[in-house]
């Protein structure tokens, strides 16, 4: 019998990608296999089942896919957290660290209100700088955010004890070593 596929044999590796030394893991081979994508979609949203959330937040861009999946299999809301200038109302921004400089990412300002449980949605979790602007824009409106999933975690960057030591619950549904 073949052993049951886990929703890390659907995401294929790219060496050198973006940079040399990179070993970049591209979840479009995830997104394109139906049962692979129903996998992550369903693993995603598991640990949350049966809580109230308001609203799903995905992140730029690979979160918006994941993320619409989980809030439609949820019955909620989806927002869209961009890039700097890409979204069309009153906006408010966030700031945040990369590699070598700084970007920005935008949310529509009237996208949450106070009270409202929001989970946060993206791909992957690296140094976590994405995510934790994210947060910050969530919690400025006032909503509160009850889980941040991902399907792939990076641990070597440090991305997912940067969130927990924010208080968040961090739930990832595989993990690979080095960067």
């Amino acid at each position: 019998m073949t052993p049951k596929k886990t929703v890390k044999d659907y995401i294929r590796t790219i060496v050198d990608f973006p940079h040399e030394g990179i070993l970049f893991r591209d979840v479009t081979t995830l997104f394109a296999d139906p049962r692979g994508f129903r996998m992550s979609v369903d693993q995603l949203l598991a640990p949350y089942a049966g809580m109230r959330i308001d609203k799903v937040v995905g992140l730029e861009a690979r979160g918006f896919i994941l993320g619409g999946a989980v809030a439609h299999q949820l019955s909620t809301g989806f927002v869209p957290i961009r890039k700097k200038g890409k979204l069309p109302g009153q906006t408010i921004s966030q700031a945040y660290k990369l590699e070598y400089g700084e970007a920005v990412v935008e949310v529509h300002e009237d996208a949450m209100t106070a009270g409202e449980k929001v989970l946060l949605v993206d791909d992957l979790l690296a140094t976590g700088g994405t995510a934790e602007a994210g947060i910050r824009l969530i919690e400025r409106l006032g909503a509160e955010v009850v889980g941040c999933a991902f399907v792939v975690d990076l641990p070597d960057l440090g991305g997912r004890k940067k969130l927990e030591a924010m208080g968040m619950d961090v739930h990832a549904l595989c993990d690979f070593a080095g960067l």
